[in-house]
């Protein structure tokens, strides 16, 4: 990425690392003229919104990943109780497999979250709520929906409404799959 872009945004200093040439600005304010950087634009405001979120759940003991995992459980819980498989689950908040199993352990350590093994496919594993966790998730949701009014209230209703349909977006299998085309038809690796 452009040197220069995060040198204004504040991530690195002016002196160059170790071990690497200092930039003595040939070319390089040119060459990236005009070059926003969305996805260093969308981590400043996920890490900003992650702290408001965090701090408006910490009386509850969790955090915003940990209260969005509970909920997607709760979501995706068949009429019968049955929760998701891992999968699924990883495949809706679009993560790994492996990142899931870890975002899990404490949820499951704290005795909100069980993993179960599929009664017809011992392979799979579904994620379902315990009753400590539906009740943390009840209070969970008291406090994230003062947050998410706060937030509402100072950005506005409309642009909040804005900013999740462009996140849905781009979360979405549809826009991997245009950008992975894309590339295939630019040459360049995606």
């Amino acid at each position: 990425m452009a040197l220069n872009y995060f040198r204004r945004m504040g991530k690195r200093s002016e002196s160059a690392p170790s071990g690497e040439a200092p930039d003595d600005g040939i070319g390089s304010d040119e060459m990236h003229a005009g070059l926003a950087c969305t996805h260093t634009s969308l981590r400043r405001a996920a890490r900003r919104l992650g702290q408001l979120y965090d701090d408006a759940l910490a009386p509850v003991g969790l955090t915003s990943p940990q209260a969005l995992l509970l909920s997607q459980i709760e979501t995706l819980t068949a009429a019968d109780g049955l929760g998701p498989t891992l999968q699924v689950l990883a495949g809706r908040l679009a993560i790994q497999i492996s990142a899931l199993t870890h975002a899990l352990r404490p949820l499951v350590r704290d005795g909100l979250v069980e993993v179960r093994p599929d009664t017809r496919d011992r392979r799979s594993k579904h994620a379902v709520l315990t009753a400590s966790g539906t009740l943390r998730l009840q209070e969970m949701y008291e406090r994230w929906s003062e947050a998410n009014r706060r937030f509402e209230a100072i950005l506005g209703s409309e642009a909040a409404r804005m900013l999740r349909t462009l996140s849905d977006r781009i979360a979405s299998p549809e826009f991997l799959d245009a950008y992975t085309d894309k590339a295939r038809e630019t040459g360049k690796p995606s």
